[in-house]
């Protein structure tokens, strides 16, 4: 004999499970995007300390 068949909740299920996929596709999207900032900053640093005279520069035009 087949079950009877419980349509609210199979329903309630599926629904779960979709908003279950979109959380982890939303913080997927937020990791990846903070990872992006993360790496624009790091670069922003090592091109604003690439610009600025070290320390043998400045001595080297004393002399």
């Amino acid at each position: 004999m087949a079950r009877k068949p419980n349509y609210s909740f199979e329903r309630n299920q599926r629904a779960k499970a979709k908003a279950a996929k979109r959380e982890a596709k939303r913080q997927a999207k937020l990791a990846t995007k903070v990872e992006t900032e993360d790496a624009a900053a790091a670069d922003a640093t090592e091109d604003s300390s690439s610009d600025a005279p070290s320390a043998s520069n400045t001595q080297a035009n004393d002399d």
